[in-house]
């Protein structure tokens, strides 16, 4: 049972990262990096968010249980937290404003490679569901084995962003900006609909443990 039981969790949290940080989530962003700058510029982007992301990702991993004990967060705090700063994110790109990003002229007076970093940061490097969903996996379970195999399905998924990324970079160049912006708002209504998913389920855990602690 345990040899079935290890893959098959492994693998669901190698598609819970992939659904929160995978390329559909990551590649209408880097499309606007992407025509900004060089295909050089956008390529060294993509390779540095994925590497900081990689990074980030199991920081929260390995540290989940000290991190969380240290400040006395509950995994429903968690969601409830992630959940609305997502959700604040995907109205802005129902409403055309991308957060995150610098303004034209703040652009212009940075290296296109910090400029492009700051703009994957919200949706990517520092990503709300990402890090939640980190973080929520590796307290499922105890043990550094657990929280490794964690990290290494977070990783695949940074490596499959940045090849995708990568990939395309001369083809996402060439996307008009009107479509752009159209894909951008179809993107953060479906968006929003999964910060509100991820606050209700930290909700409806939340008020469970309060309804089992009352009795």
């Amino acid at each position: 049972m345990s040899s079935l039981t290890g893959p098959l969790n492994v693998t669901s949290t190698f598609v819970t990262f992939f659904a929160v940080v995978g390329p559909p989530k990551v590649m209408l962003t880097f499309a606007h990096v992407a025509r900004e700058r060089t295909a050089l510029e956008a390529r060294r982007v993509a390779l540095l968010a994925s590497g900081a992301s990689a990074l980030l990702g199991a920081l929260c991993a390995w540290t989940a249980p000290y991190v969380t004990d240290f400040f006395h967060i509950s995994s429903e705090s968690l969601e409830l937290a992630g959940g609305i700063i997502f959700f604040l994110y995907a109205v802005g790109l129902v409403l055309g404003m991308h957060l995150g990003a610098d303004s034209p002229e703040e652009a212009d007076e940075m290296h296109p490679l910090v400029s492009g970093f700051r703009e994957l940061l919200l949706p990517y490097v520092v990503s709300p569901l990402a890090v939640t969903a980190v973080l929520v996996e590796s307290l499922s379970r105890e043990g550094w084995a657990w929280r490794s195999s964690v990290v290494a399905s977070f990783v695949a998924v940074a490596l499959i962003d940045a090849v995708c990324m990568v990939a395309t970079t001369g083809l996402l160049r060439k996307v008009h900006t009107t479509t752009l912006e159209m894909c951008s708002r179809l993107l953060g209504l479906l968006l929003a609909a999964v910060g509100v998913e991820l606050f209700l389920t930290g909700l409806d855990r939340a008020i469970s443990a309060w309804g089992q602690n009352q009795h």
